[in-house]
């Protein structure tokens, strides 16, 4: 590649401060970084480098897209604006294992082969990033093997074949779209572009009243919802289109745009904390989580198990609450004396999933003076309002830092868990139940470090304080009715269906939480806290491998339900239909109830769990 001008090297640098892993270089590395990068514009159709070539860098679109295919022929990926390739090959020998070749008009970056090398082995970002990403390369990627139903967009715009074709132009701009489906009696009748209106009418001089019957592609290229991913791929890169309706029983239910498959390629967690971290405000910020949904569904149709799911969807509420305490000290300036921002509830064990409230505190230094209370009562309010326009409801118990009880010094908060533990009576098991799963975000962690030991030290050896934890564990029961059926709702907007976080996920929380306090266990997820029960002997092997597989069937049909809701154009929430479930479904899901309330009992008669 030619080398660069002092303008393109800017402008390259500009760009690279958007793409991971180099967002994370010092700043003058990334300058000397931009620098080394190289430039070339590639028409479509054109092949970047063959099967078995000796690669000269790593390649980065910053404009257009690249397909990648493997030696016979079948695609890997097709790639857009910030996506690298070439890795795997120089990972390697340095020779290519896939065929890339443009797909549209395309700007390439090149970074050569020798600086990326050093970049791997002096920068552990760049060597994680890359393993990781050569790793996924190795799998395929998972927009192939994803269903069609789960990459479309649902509710596609229409017009009727008599439209005028001015209507159409303005309904695509109202809309945000570029195509409209032609829709007659329900009947799918064909599509109708940016492009048609461009080259069909405007080229060819024809007036706005021209219907849009006389423009559009007629009975265009379509695929059913149980297609898989790699179809709509192939289908555009056969026939160079950008849009394919999708079609069930003549009916137009969907629209797979190229712009989608970019964009659900783009939707990753690194991506989102990325955007969050770079983000001026809370306005900026709540764009961003709104796209959390999608995430939501894009996981759990890649078939991810339901704790990478849970975790993945937390760090974003990680970065969010981050990101809010930076804007908080900006606008208040240096706190006064050193604080800890934590978080509890399921942001604390990382097992949020696509609905959540906030449940925090601040635990403060002790040299914090009253007229400092006003710092933190401010930076509590900034944040708690933050976290609430980003998605992450107001707690309707106000466990939250605003709250003045959850933002006090750490000898304060010493005497509340030794109050909860000498006098547990029903609020303070409560209370003590939410304040274990305290995991910390932002700030000084050696306030709280000493703190987590201290309290279950001294709460382990309280066996009346263990009592009344375990009776507080078994309020939650799991949803089993009768004769093999479900406990379901019996009024109201969910009649008929079962709670999956109450009554499906929260029984084996509390479970896991009591196993920790007994074992002095400091895991605060619930799977890990499982894991380490069954080490370290609190609980047998075959009870702690029933439940963690029971748990397992829980926790991922409920986030299979959030992500059919959300791919059903509905907000995600915690209520399941066991009606919707097939036989088998229903069956193993009641034997995951079983084992759990089997759990329960065995916990409630002293015995810990059967053997």
């Amino acid at each position: 590649m030619p080398a660069t001008t002092d303008h393109q090297t800017a402008t390259i640098l500009a760009f690279l401060e958007t793409v991971h892993p180099y967002d994370s270089l010092p700043q003058d590395e990334l300058a000397r970084v931009a620098g080394s990068f190289g430039r070339r514009t590639h028409g479509p159709g054109q092949e970047i480098y063959a099967l078995g070539d000796m690669l000269d860098g790593l390649y980065l679109v910053k404009r257009g897209s690249v397909e990648v295919v493997d030696r016979n022929g079948g695609l890997v990926s097709l790639l857009g604006p910030r996506n690298s390739f070439g890795e795997r090959g120089l990972m390697r020998d340095g020779r290519a294992v896939t065929t890339a070749r443009t797909t549209d008009d395309t700007v390439l970056l090149m970074l050569p082969a020798a600086e990326f090398r050093r970049l791997i082995a002096e920068f552990p970002s760049f060597e994680r990033f890359f393993n990781r990403a050569r790793s996924a390369e190795a799998r395929g990627t998972d927009l192939t093997t994803l269903r069609v139903a789960d990459l479309m967009a649902r509710h596609p715009v229409t017009c009727a074949p008599e439209t005028p074709v001015t209507d159409a132009a303005r309904a695509m701009r109202d809309a945000r779209v570029s195509s409209l489906g032609v829709v007659e009696g329900g009947r799918f009748l064909g599509i109708v572009t940016v492009r048609d209106l461009s080259n069909r009418v405007l080229a060819a001089g024809l007036p706005g009243a021209t219907p849009v019957a006389e423009v559009m592609t007629a009975d265009p290229v379509s695929l059913p919802p149980g297609a898989l991913g790699s179809d709509i791929l192939h289908v555009m890169l056969e026939r160079r289109i950008g849009h394919v309706p999708v079609v069930e029983g003549g009916r137009l239910v969907g629209m797979v745009t190229q712009t989608d498959l970019t964009r659900f390629q783009a939707v990753s967690s690194a991506q989102l904390i990325r955007d969050l971290a770079s983000a001026e405000g809370v306005a900026e910020m709540a764009a961003v989580t709104a796209r959390i949904p999608q995430l939501l569904v894009q996981l759990v149709a890649g078939n991810n198990a339901h704790e990478v799911v849970t975790r993945l969807i937390t760090d974003i509420a990680d970065a969010v609450t981050r990101r809010l305490l930076q804007l908080a000290e900006q606008e208040l300036g240096p706190a006064p004396v050193p604080y800890l921002w934590l978080a509890c509830g399921s942001q604390g064990r990382q097992e949020q999933t696509g609905v959540s409230d906030q449940d925090n505190c601040l635990i403060l230094d002790d040299r914090a003076t009253a007229a400092d209370m006003d710092y933190f009562r401010g930076l509590a309010r900034i944040v708690s309002d933050g976290l609430n326009a980003c998605g992450y409801y107001y707690c309707p118990g106000e466990m939250m830092a605003t709250t003045p009880r959850w933002c006090q010094p750490l000898r304060v908060w010493r005497d509340y868990f030794r109050g909860w533990v000498e006098t547990p009576d029903p609020m303070a098991q409560m209370l003590a139940s939410v304040m274990f799963d305290l995991r910390p975000i932002g700030g000084s962690v050696a306030l709280y470090r000493d703190l987590q030991d201290e309290t279950l030290a001294m709460a382990s050896k309280n066996t009346i304080f263990v009592a009344h934890m375990i009776a507080n564990s078994l309020k939650h029961t799991p949803p089993l009715g009768l004769l093999r059926g479900f406990a379901t709702i019996r009024s109201g907007e969910f009649r008929n269906h079962v709670d999956m976080k109450l009554n499906g996920v929260i029984p084996v929380v509390d479970l896991g939480r009591v196993y920790a306090l007994t074992g002095q266990l400091h895991e605060v997820n619930t799977r890990a806290r499982l894991l380490a029960a069954e080490e370290a002997g609190v609980i047998s092997i075959s009870g702690a491998r029933d439940l963690i597989e029971a748990y397992d069937l829980i926790a991922s049909m409920r986030l299979q339900n959030q992500a059919a809701l959300v791919r059903s154009g509905r907000k995600p929430d915690n209520y399941m239909a066991p009606s919707d479930l097939s036989d088998f479904e229903r069956s193993h899901l009641r034997d995951a109830f079983v084992v759990v309330r089997t759990m329960q009992s065995a916990l409630g008669h002293g015995r810990g769990a059967p053997g």
